[in-house]
C-alpha cells in the first residue's frame, strides 16, 4: 500500500484530491489485510468491546472470505456498541473511554491508514500530538526555541471544556471535506462512526469518543482550523511584496499592527506565544472567539489564562516552563511539573512497598517505571536537579523496605543499563537485579522536529530511518511492560532488544513494541534456557512462521511476510535448531 499512500499524499500536498475514488482504496484487499496485520500486532488487539470478542476470536483462514465479509459490513454499514469504560485521572475525576468493538476497529483501522497521508500534507508543521513521528520532545523543543531564539515570554494558555466529548459531527465532516476527503460514501460511513451508539450513554449528538482508532485523527481535523487561523495571523500572513523568510517579519514590525503570535499544540493542548501583554490579552479574546463561532467549542475560564514566563510559570505536558535571565536575553528553563514530582514520588513508593510482597515481578515494574519517566522527562533542562529531589525523599523507603538487599555500585550489570546509567550511582539489587537508580539521570538536549521526515515519501522515510536509534531507548520502556515472572528471562530480553537496536534478527527492520518477540534459539523444551546468547528478538510474524507445523499456517504467513530467500535461509535455521522442517 506504500505507493499508494504517497500517491493520496502527493495529491493532498498538490490540491488534487476532487475525484479520488477513496471507497475503493479503503476496501482494498491490501488495505484490509494491512489493517489487520496492524490490529493484530497491537497490544489492544486482546481488549474485547461489548461483543466480546477478541481479534483471535476472527477466522482468518481464507484471505478472500475475510475481505468479502470485511467489504459485505460496509455496503450497509451499521457501527455495534461502544464499550464504556472510565479511567481515573490525577485529578481524582475519570476520563470516559470509547471501545469500539473488533469489527469496528478493524473498519476504523482500514479508514485511518487511507485518510492520513490526505491529512498529514494538510497539517500545520507545529502541531505534535497523535501524529506520526512526532512526540512530546519535539513540541518542548518548539517552545524552548520561541523563548530563546524568539524572545516569547507571554504565554496564552487557553483550555478546551471537555474537547473529545463536544466536537461538533456537522463540522467535522464539512472539515473533511475541505481537507481533501471528498468521497460521499466515506464522509457517510465517518458520520456512522461518530454516531456510535456508547453503552448505558446512547446515540450521541456530539463527541469523538476517546479509545477509538479513528478519533485522534479526528481531533486534528478539528483543530487543525485553529492551527491555520493563527498561523495565518502573522507566521504565514500573505504580503504584497515578496520578502525572505526573516525580511518578511522584520517588513511586517515596521509597517503593520499586526500581533506577533505562534502556536504549539499538542492535541487539544496548546500555547500561543506572544511578545506583550496587550497582544497577548486581544489573542486570548480573539482565540476564544474563534473557538466558539467557528468551532462551537467552549473554553474553561477557570484553567485558561495568561502568564508571564519571566514572573511565573506555565505547565504544559507535564513540564513547568520559566523564562530566566541569562546575561542579555530570558532563556527557557524546564522542569517536571510540581504535581507530576508528587504523583512520581508516589508511584515510586508504592512499587517500593510491592518489593516484600512479590519483589520478582515488582523489581521489574519499578525498573519500567523510572525508565518510562525518564524517557519523558529527559529534555526538561533541569531533570537532574528535580530528580535528585524525587531521590532524596524517596531513599527512607528505599532503605526501609530493602535492608536485607545489597546497596553498591552495580557490578557486571545488564547491557542496558550500562548504556543508560554511567555515573556508577549506588543502587539496590534485588535478586540479581540493580535498581535503576533515578538520581542518575542527565538532561538531553530536545530535538526540534525536522520537517523533512515524513511516512510518505522516499525522502521523508529516508530522514526518519536516520534517527531510529535514538527512538530505541523510548521503545524499550514499552517492551519491559511486557514482562513476566521470570526476571532473568524479562531482563535479557531487554537487553538484546536494546543491543539489536530495536531490529528484528531476520527482517532487519526496526520493531516497535507491539511488533516485539523474543525467540529461544534452542527451545527451553531442548534443553534450552533463558540466557543471553540464547535470545533473538523478531518480529511477532516471524516468530509464528518459525514455530508453525501446519501447511495453511505457513503459507498464511508467508504470504504476509513476502521474505527474500536471504531471510528465509536465516529463518530456516532457526527452525532447525527447533527440529523443525525447513520451509
Amino acid at each position: 500500500m506504500q505507493e499508494t499512500f504517497d500517491m493520496l499524499y502527493e495529491r493532498s500536498k498538490n490540491n488534487h484530491t476532487k475525484g479520488l475514488r477513496l471507497y475503493e482504496i479503503i476496501t482494498s484487499k491490501e488495505n484490509i489485510q494491512l489493517a489487520y496485520r496492524n490490529i493484530k500486532t497491537n497490544k489492544g488487539s486482546r481488549t474485547k468491546g461489548t461483543d466480546g470478542l477478541a481479534i483471535e476470536d476472527y477466522k482468518y483462514e481464507d484471505t478472500n472470505s475475510f475481505v468479502n465479509e470485511i467489504r459485505k459490513t460496509l455496503e450497509h454499514y451499521k457501527p455495534q456498541t461502544v464499550k464504556r469504560v472510565e479511567i481515573p485521572k490525577p485529578n481524582g475525576k475519570k476520563r470516559p473511554l470509547g471501545i469500539p468493538t473488533m469489527r469496528d476497529r478493524l473498519i476504523q483501522q482500514m479508514f485511518k491508514q487511507v485518510l492520513e497521508p490526505i491529512c498529514e500534507a494538510k497539517f500545520y508543521n507545529h502541531s505534535y500530538g497523535f501524529r506520526p513521528n512526532r512526540s512530546v520532545e519535539n513540541a518542548m523543543a518548539r517552545c524552548q526555541q520561541l523563548i530563546n531564539l524568539s524572545g516569547k515570554r507571554y504565554l496564552v494558555d487557553i483550555d478546551i471544556e471537555g474537547f473529545f466529548d463536544n466536537v461538533n459531527h456537522t463540522r467535522l465532516i464539512k472539515q473533511l471535506y475541505n481537507i481533501g476527503i471528498t468521497d460521499r460514501r466515506v464522509l457517510s460511513i465517518i458520520s456512522k462512526m461518530l454516531k456510535a451508539p456508547i453503552e448505558g450513554v446512547g446515540i450521541p449528538t456530539k463527541g469523538t469518543p476517546q479509545g477509538g482508532i479513528l478519533s485522534p485523527l479526528l481531533s486534528n481535523v478539528v483543530l487543525n482550523d485553529l492551527d491555520w487561523w493563527i498561523a495565518n495571523q502573522w507566521e504565514h500572513m500573505i504580503t504584497q511584496r515578496q520578502y525572505s523568510f526573516l525580511n518578511k517579519y522584520r517588513a511586517l514590525r515596521k509597517t503593520s499592527k499586526l500581533k506577533e503570535m505562534y502556536i504549539v499544540r499538542y492535541a487539544d493542548d496548546f500555547k500561543i506565544f506572544a511578545d506583550s501583554y496587550e497582544s497577548a490579552k486581544k489573542i486570548f479574546h480573539a482565540v476564544k472567539g474563534y473557538l466558539e463561532n467557528h468551532l462551537k467549542l467552549n473554553i474553561s475560564k477557570e484553567k485558561s489564562k495568561i502568564t508571564n514566563i519571566c514572573k511565573g510559570k506555565s505547565e504544559f505536558l507535564g513540564f513547568k516552563i520559566k523564562a530566566t535571565k541569562k546575561g542579555n536575553k530570558f532563556v527557557a528553563h524546564t522542569h517536571v511539573g510540581d504535581k507530576q514530582i508528587d504523583t512520581i514520588l508516589s508511584k515510586a513508593r508504592a512499587l517500593v512497598k510491592e518489593m516484600r510482597k512479590n519483589p520478582k515481578k515488582a523489581v521489574f515494574r519499578y525498573n519500567q517505571y523510572i525508565l518510562g519517566i525518564r524517557n519523558y522527562y529527559i529534555n526538561a533542562t533541569h531533570i537532574n536537579n528535580d530528580f535528585s529531589k524525587i531521590a532524596h525523599r524517596l531513599r527512607r523507603t528505599l532503605r526501609n523496605r530493602l535492608k536485607n538487599h545489597v546497596f553498591e555500585v552495580p557490578i557486571e550489570p545488564s547491557s542496558l543499563y550500562s548504556k543508560l546509567f554511567k555515573n556508577n550511582y549506588k543502587t539496590y539489587r534485588v535478586f540479581g537485579v540493580y535498581l535503576y537508580p533515578i538520581a542518575d539521570i542527565q538532561t538531553r538536549n530536545a530535538q526540534l522536529f525536522s520537517q523533512n521526515i515524513c511516512n510518505y515519501t522516499e525522502e521523508g522515510r529516508f530522514n526518519y530511518r536516520k534517527l531510529k536509534p535514538n527512538v530505541v531507548t523510548e521503545m524499550t520502556k514499552m517492551v519491559m511492560a511486557q514482562n513476566s515472572d521470570n526476571l532473568e528471562y524479562s531482563d535479557n530480553k531487554i537487553s538484546r532488544y536494546s543491543m539489536q537496536n530495536g531490529k528484528c534478527s531476520i527482517l532487519g527492520t526496526f520493531q516497535t513494541a507491539e511488533e516485539v518477540h523474543c525467540h529461544h534459539i534452542l527451545p527451553k523444551y531442548l534443553g534450552g534456557t533463558d540466557k543471553f546468547n540464547n535470545l533473538v528478538i523478531i518480529n511477532k510474524l516471524v516468530h509464528i512462521l518459525i514455530h508453525a507445523t501446519k501447511l495453511e499456517t505457513i503459507e498464511r504467513y508467508k504470504e504476509l511476510l513476502q521474505l527474500s530467500s536471504k531471510q528465509l535461509k536465516k529463518l530456516n535455521m532457526f527452525r532447525q535448531r527447533c527440529n523443525l522442517d525447513t520451509i
